[in-house]
Order: structure tokens, then sequence, then C-alpha cells
């Protein structure tokens, strides 16, 4: 994980229930605006499992930085806050610490205690477009699926060599002497 998203992380979780809403909007207020060229959404994704629209995309860089953008109305500070969180936790962040974010991101932040589940969904969905995205970006540029740096290699995707080789299908055994199959 970055090192900006695990301190954020680190924040949340220690904090009383009472100061993670104070928190949270103060992260609503975080998202920077989108540039001119995305103002209609342009290239976005949008998050559908979020109760307010949000848009999204995710630039692999020539560095193998990701840059993001974000877009939520003002009126969910809940929601802009997951998109306030991630703009800060990720600036800088490499495509491989973008993929090794955990999938429960928000519940290890302790946000179930404070805001409802659907509200977390909706944040693990935009964490996982957002992932997804990166993801895909990589595997356009290494088409055989493999980095040329095996540092580089996510923890979700180790590359061939991590894994021992798994049998293959079972062949079919023949049926029994005198059944119809």
């Amino acid at each position: 994980m970055p090192p900006k998203l695990a301190e954020i992380v680190d924040e949340f979780a220690s904090a009383p229930r009472e100061v993670v809403l104070e928190m949270l909007l103060e992260f609503s207020d975080e998202v920077p605006p989108l540039p001119p060229s995305m103002a209609a959404h342009e290239g976005m994704e949008q998050v559908p499992e979020c109760q307010t629209p949000f848009f999204l995309k995710a630039e692999v860089q020539p560095d193998d930085t990701v840059r993001t953008y974000f877009d939520c109305p003002p009126e969910a500070p809940t929601t802009r806050a997951f998109a306030g969180i991630l703009a800060e936790g990720l600036a800088g962040a490499t495509a491989t610490e973008v993929l090794a974010v955990p999938d429960d991101l928000y519940a290890t932040m302790g946000l179930a205690t404070a805001i409802s589940p659907l509200r977390v969904r909706g944040g693990s969905a935009i964490l996982a477009r957002l992932k997804r995205q990166v993801g895909n970006q990589l595997a356009a540029t290494h088409p055989n699926g493999a980095l040329s740096n095996p540092a580089e290699r996510s923890p979700r995707s180790p590359g061939p060599s991590a894994h021992p080789r798994r049998p293959g299908p079972r062949p079919h055994a023949a049926p029994p002497a005198g059944t119809v199959s």
C-alpha cells in the first residue's frame, strides 16, 4: 500500500467514530477539480454501485505512476470523501502500489462503524474499478502477462513462477464394463 494511503488508513482506524465523520467531511473537500477536457466525463467510467453519480478514470503514466480523476456532486460528501481519500493517498503511487491496495480498505479504516454498509460497498466498488482500470492498462502494455521487472509485480498477480503448476483437467475414466454412458 502506498505510504500516504497507509497513513490515512491508520488515522481513520485509530479515530473515534465522531471524529471519523469529521475527517470524511474534510476529505470530501479535497477532491481536485477535473481538467476541462473531462468536464462532461469524457473517457471516465461511471460507478453504478454508488447511490450518487460517481465517475473515475485512472491513467498509468510512462513512469508507471498512476494519475487519478474523480467526479462526484458536492451534495454527496461521503462518496466525495472516498474520492478525496484515494486522490490524496494514491498521489504519486505506482501502478503496482495501486494494485496492492487491499480490497477491504474501507473496512480496515473502520468506516463500517461510521457509515452505512451501502456506502462502504460503493467505496469498495470505486476502488475495485480503479484497480481494474490500472490492471487493464498494465496488461495492454505487457501483453505477454509478465511485467518486465519482477519487482514490479503486484502481490495479486505475482507472475507465472510464483504458483506451483496446477494439474490440468482429469481425463475421463472409461465407464465400468456393462454400463451405458
